[in-house]
C-alpha cells in the first residue's frame, strides 16, 4: 500500500531546490551560460556546414 503525502513531497522538493540553489555561486552560472552559448554557436555552425556540403554533393550528383 502506497501513501502519498503532498506536504512531504513539497517539503522534500523545496529542500532539495533550496540546497542546490545555496551551493551554486555566480561564477558557475556565468560559466554555464558561456559554455551553453558557445555550444549553441558551434552546433549551428556545424549544422549549416553539413547542409551546405550535402547540397553541394547533391548538386554534383544531379549534373552526372
Amino acid at each position: 500500500m502506497h501513501y502519498f503525502n503532498s506536504d512531504t513531497a513539497a517539503g522534500t522538493a523545496g529542500g532539495t531546490l533550496l540546497g542546490i540553489i545555496l551551493h551554486i555561486n555566480g561564477e558557475d552560472v556565468v560559466k554555464t551560460m558561456v559554455l551553453a552559448a558557445i555550444g549553441a554557436v558551434i552546433s549551428f555552425g556545424v549544422s549549416v556546414s553539413l547542409k551546405w556540403g550535402l547540397d553541394k554533393i547533391r548538386a554534383m550528383r544531379q549534373r552526372k
